[in-house]
C-alpha cells in the first residue's frame, strides 16, 4: 500500500513538471499569435485609410484638393486608429497620387530587436503606400 501511494505522488509530481515546461511555451504561441493578428489588423487599417485618400486626392478636387485636406481624409479613413495627420504624407508622382502611411506600432510582447529607427525595442514601423491616377 505504501509503494503505491509513493508511485502516485512522483506521477502527480512528473505531470506538475510537465506542465511547468509547457505552459510558458503555450502561452508565447497564444500570446504571439495575438500580437501577429493585432500587426495585420492595423496595417490592413492603415492601408486602406491611404489607398482611400489617394483615391479622394486623385478624383475629388473639393474635397482632397490640398495636402492637408489629403492627411485630414486618410485620418478619418483609419477606421479604429488614432492618428495624427502628419502619420500620412501625400504628393504628386508618375503614377497619380501618392500617399504613405508610416506608424510605428509598439509591440506587447518584448520579442523584437532594436527598430533601425527609432533604436528601441518592441516598435515595428508599418509602411503602407497607395497611389492612384488621375
Amino acid at each position: 500500500m505504501a509503494r503505491a501511494t509513493m508511485f502516485r505522488n512522483v506521477q502527480q509530481g512528473v505531470v506538475a513538471i510537465e506542465f511547468g515546461l509547457v505552459l510558458p511555451v503555450l502561452l508565447l504561441f497564444v500570446l504571439g499569435l495575438m500580437e501577429c493578428g493585432r500587426l495585420f489588423w492595423t496595417y490592413t487599417t492603415l492601408y486602406r485609410a491611404t489607398q482611400a485618400a489617394a483615391r479622394c486626392g486623385a478624383v475629388n478636387a473639393t474635397l482632397c484638393g490640398t495636402v492637408t485636406q489629403i492627411q485630414s481624409y486618410a485620418v478619418t479613413q483609419a477606421y479604429g486608429l488614432t492618428v495624427q495627420s502628419s502619420v500620412f504624407t501625400a504628393q504628386t508622382a508618375v503614377c497619380g497620387i501618392q500617399v504613405v502611411g508610416t506608424l510605428p506600432v509598439t509591440l506587447m510582447i518584448p520579442w523584437s530587436s532594436a527598430s533601425k529607427t527609432t533604436h528601441s525595442f518592441n516598435v515595428v514601423t508599418l509602411v503602407a503606400t497607395s497611389c492612384y491616377p488621375k
